[in-house]
């Protein structure tokens, strides 16, 4: 009998969210000035802030805030927003501002902070009957994201989350769809289509009964192989799978999809060590695993939080030993708060690198540094030097065109790039590799 028919050894905790009406009290937890809590309150009237009771009371150690990385992953910190972009934040607030100014303001600043990188909202959009199917992206041949509409929260936001556009309350910038039917009428018309992800927000934060109406219609397309579910769930709020009133249900769903024949990973962000530590995360991942599901994690390397090789190879080590599959170290992408959280490339290399070699080879499935970019998943491979250049050596993983995909290209050495989009090709050349240019 599967862990899905077990009732889960723990009391039932009740989920608490935190959104920016609270910050003022969750702050009361620390010694902050009042110019540096108004300045948190200026971002977080920005860029999204919601988090929980769980991640508040079990992972922040608030006695080591405000430098604490579970803190700098969940709560705003004032680089985040460009310095005159703050103050004029601050300045409306301070001044108790009509909420309709506050409203403008934070549009415009959002609308700089490019809200959809690397062609979501153009090159991604797949059409079917001459619609536009605006809440799926079909960048790859072989993969189709899909986003429930009812998925796109979270049981609490990351501060350097690229999707945070999903969060703002601004319709024009979230991608969502409830069209079930459309959805498996234009994977049936796209047979090379053998894997999809479910992704949002997160789509855990549904209920079982809504995430059903997702997931079975993709068991009866036969072109389909695989079913990925991008969350933090396990991290942000582990009770999903042990208590909440659906977790039985949730896991008896998982297994209906293995049953089926198919590949189910759950795509699990983790950030940091800390967020394994707790027993209730070691239990929640065990009983996703005992339904033949498979978890594979994955998360950026973000400065002031998870930057340096001691916290990966950690990471790497603990989530193997739980069974899980280190996947990918993602660089932080180039939207929203990218200035503040991110780490050069080649910095970004050399902790990936000292953290792959202090880990046993069951551990190095793990990929990285890799850049989500316009063309596709762009590899750091290292530095080296060729014909007397210092360089970049970098591949594809998954590419736009498939012909593209490894096969190794160099770009000029910076010490500063920290994008894609900031590299050029080495040796003067007009182009990465043919097909592949620059920006």
């Amino acid at each position: 009998m599967s862990s899905a028919h077990h009732p889960a050894p723990h009391a039932n905790p009740r989920f608490r969210a935190f959104t920016p009406r609270d910050l003022d009290g969750l702050l009361d937890r620390v010694s902050l000035s009042p110019a540096e809590r108004l300045a948190l309150r200026a971002v977080s009237a920005v860029l999204p802030f919601r988090t929980n009771s769980y991640v508040v009371d079990e992972l922040i150690d608030w006695s080591a805030v405000p430098d604490d990385p579970v803190f700098r992953l969940t709560f705003p910190q004032s680089g985040m927003l460009p310095a005159h972009d703050l103050r004029r934040m601050a300045d409306l607030l301070a001044r108790d501002a009509p909420q309709g100014e506050v409203r403008r303001a934070a549009h415009e600043i959002r609308m700089r902070l490019n809200p959809h990188p690397s062609g979501q909202l153009d090159a991604n959009v797949p059409v079917h009957e001459g619609r536009r199917l605006t809440g799926l992206q079909h960048k790859y041949p072989e993969t189709v994201l899909i986003f429930p509409r009812q998925g796109q929260t979270c049981h609490a936001y990351c501060t350097y989350c690229f999707r945070w556009p999903q969060f703002v309350g601004e319709s024009e910038l979230r991608i969502a769809t409830d069209d079930i039917a459309t959805t498996s009428a234009y994977l049936r018309a796209h047979p090379e289509v053998s894997s999809t992800l479910i992704t949002g927000g997160d789509p855990l934060v549904m209920s079982t009964e809504v995430l059903r109406r997702y997931v079975e219609p993709l068991l009866e397309i036969d072109t389909v192989r695989s079913v990925r579910i991008g969350t933090k769930s396990l991290a942000f709020w582990p009770y999903r799978f042990l208590t909440d009133r659906d977790a039985d249900d949730l896991l008896r769903l998982f297994e209906k999809v293995v049953a089926s024949g198919r590949h189910l990973a759950l795509m699990a962000h983790f950030t940091h060590p800390r967020e394994l530590r707790p027993a209730v995360v070691r239990e929640a991942m065990r009983r996703v695993r005992d339904t033949g599901a498979v978890i594979r994690c994955q998360g950026p390397l973000v400065a002031g939080i998870n930057d340096s090789a001691e916290a990966w190879a950690e990471l790497w080590e603990e989530t193997t030993a739980l069974g899980a599959v280190p996947y990918y170290q993602f660089v932080e992408r180039d939207t929203g708060p990218q200035g503040y959280f991110a780490v050069p490339l080649a910095r970004g290399h050399a902790i990936f690198r000292d953290a792959h070699a202090r880990v046993s080879g069951l551990a190095r499935t793990v990929r990285g540094p890799v850049m989500s970019a316009m063309p596709g998943k762009v590899c750091v491979d290292g530095v080296a030097e060729v014909a007397g250049e210092k360089v970049f050596v970098l591949h594809l993983i998954q590419a736009r065109d498939p012909a593209l995909v490894d096969r190794p290209f160099f770009a000029a050495y910076d010490e500063a790039a920290t994008w894609f989009t900031d590299l050029k090709p080495a040796f003067h050349a007009p182009s990465f590799l043919p097909g592949l240019e620059v920006g």
